[in-house]
This record gives structure tokens, C-alpha cells and sequence, in this order.
């Protein structure tokens, strides 16, 4: 009998690459077909509204049909496929949820059951498809966006030294309880990247352009930069997203979005240095998680 993974995919397009990459790699490792759920996680987001992102790449996989989603009464049905499942050993599960967000090795060697399985998990963490990162890359091509802004700033981008620099605001920033990353923390960035590269010019990304224009103005002036902003707040995000990756070097906020166009621009461009904010962010208090062991190379330049 053979084999089915149906991924179950779930937040913005970094999460969701998140999601598909742990899930690919497992249906590799146990030679199973593997199936894209584009449709439930999405349904009952009302935080941010997401949808299904990675049709901008050219995946060889199929999106799941009705039944194959537990639909219709899906979220009961997946809700008793997961309580079931929790009761026995990972190895016999049909649902497969991640429960907390830390690496779990366990997953790397997982032999799943003959017939179907569902993966309900961010898997936001490197070493699950370490070793399936040329069949990742390969996939994981965009078409270059048609609009002539875009292509005259992707241009800028190749042609000299640049820097993608992300900020990703969850809050107003105003607050002792903030998600954002500080302005210390760009500026040892960018001190420590200068350091290494010497001049260049900054590409600054945002989801929100005019609060991320406000936190670096102390820090950029006198270098030379481009808030990125034509794309609307990030409306079209995988511009933006195409954008990123044609950067040379990468200081990226507390942002799977970014660790994503920073990752694939490192695998088919060695030497390409990237800063990510080491600081630990607990999920339970904030509206993101960040830090947590497994989810940043350790090549990368951790501050």
C-alpha cells in the first residue's frame, strides 16, 4: 500500500514555506506522495487574513480535493483525527501536529504508516530539510515581477553591493511589551556589516514602510538608501519577497518571511552574509516567537 502526506499549510508565505519544506523532506525520506492542504489553515485566520502564497513557485505537487481536506465538518474531524492521534507513539500517528515550536528530531527519521497522514506543523527549523535543499532551491524559482519599478530596482540590487535590510512590525513599538526588534540591534547590524563589506547601499523592506522609515532614520542617514514601498504595505507580497532575494547581504528582523529570501539567496549565492536577531521571544507573551533552538543557522550572524 503506499503512501500519503497531506501538508496542512497555515500563516504567511515564510510560515508556509516552513510548512511545505519539513513536509517535503519527510514525504521524501518515506517515499510518499505529498499533498498540499492550500485551503483549511487559512480559513479561520482572522489575525492577519492570510492565504494560500506558494503559487508563485513552480511546485510539482497537487493541492489536496475536498475529502482529502476532512471537509465538509472539517475542523470536528480534524479535531478528532488530532485527539486520537495524541494518545498513541509519534510513529503511529495519522495526525501529525507539532506541539510547541523547538526542533524535534524525532521528525528527521519519522516512518510513516502505509495510506494517509496528515502534518499539521510549522517546522520552522533548517535541519528538518538540510538535506533536500537542492531539490528545494530548485522548486522554489519565481518568475521576475512584470512592473518596470521593480526591475529598475532589482537592477540597483545586482549591480553593486546592497543590503536587504527587513523590519517587521508587529506593534506601534510603543510599548515596553513590543515584538519589534530595536533600533540597538540594526545598528550593531549594520556596523558589524560595513565592517565586513565595506559601502553599500540599503534596501529597506518593511510591512508597514513609514513606521520601519521612522525607527532607522537615526541610523541611516549619511548611507545610502530605498524604502521599498511601491508594493503597497506589502499587498503584493511576493514582489517584494522576489525583490529581497536579488540583495547581496541580508539584516533581517524577527521575520520568517525574511529568513526565507535570505536562505535562498544564500544557497545559490555563497558568500552572502546574513544578520538575524538572536534574542529569544517567547510566543506565549507576544504575538510572534522567535530564537527558539533550531530556527537560525549557525552560520548565520547572530546579535
Amino acid at each position: 500500500m503506499s503512501r500519503k502526506l497531506i501538508v496542512r499549510l497555515k500563516g504567511g508565505l515564510g510560515n508556509q514555506l516552513f510548512c511545505y519544506a519539513t513536509a517535503k523532506r519527510l514525504a521524501w525520506y518515506n517515499q510518499a506522495e505529498l499533498v498540499i492542504d492550500a485551503v483549511t489553515g487559512f480559513k479561520h485566520d482572522t489575525l492577519y487574513c492570510r492565504s494560500y502564497a506558494l503559487n508563485v513557485f513552480d511546485l510539482p505537487e497537487r493541492l489536496a480535493n475536498t475529502a482529502e481536506r476532512m471537509e465538509p465538518f472539517g475542523r470536528i474531524r480534524r479535531l478528532i483525527s488530532r485527539k486520537t492521534s495524541e494518545k498513541k507513539p509519534l510513529r503511529y500517528q495519522r495526525y501529525i501536529q507539532q506541539i510547541g515550536v523547538d526542533f524535534n528530531p524525532k521528525i528527521l527519521t519519522l516512518e510513516l504508516q502505509d495510506g494517509t497522514t496528515y502534518f499539521d506543523a510549522f517546522g520552522q527549523s533548517e535541519i528538518y530539510f538540510a538535506d533536500i535543499r537542492d531539490t528545494l532551491v530548485q522548486h522554489l524559482v519565481m518568475s521576475p515581477p512584470s512592473d518596470d519599478h521593480t526591475l529598475a530596482l532589482a537592477k540597483r540590487m545586482t549591480a553593486g553591493p546592497s543590503v536587504a535590510v527587513h523590519v517587521r512590525c508587529f506593534d506601534k513599538g510603543d510599548s515596553s511589551h513590543t515584538s519589534n526588534i530595536s533600533l540597538a540591534y540594526y545598528s550593531k547590524a549594520l556596523q558589524q556589516l560595513l565592517a565586513k563589506i565595506g559601502h553599500t547601499h540599503l534596501f529597506i523592506f518593511s510591512d508597514k514602510p513609514d513606521q520601519a522609515n521612522a525607527l532607522l532614520a537615526p541610523l541611516i542617514q549619511g548611507h545610502p538608501y530605498t524604502l521599498v514601498r511601491h508594493n503597497g504595505n506589502f499587498a503584493s507580497p511576493e514582489s517584494d519577497f522576489w525583490l529581497m532575494r536579488q540583495c547581496h547581504h541580508f539584516i533581517i528582523g524577527n521575520s520568517t518571511y525574511a529568513w526565507w529570501a535570505a536562505w535562498l539567496r544564500e544557497q545559490s549565492h555563497p558568500g552572502t552574509q546574513i544578520i538575524a536577531p538572536g534574542q529569544f521571544i517567547d510566543a506565549k507573551h507576544s504575538v510572534t516567537a522567535w530564537g527558539f533552538p533550531g530556527l537560525l543557522p549557525e552560520r548565520w550572524i547572530l546579535l
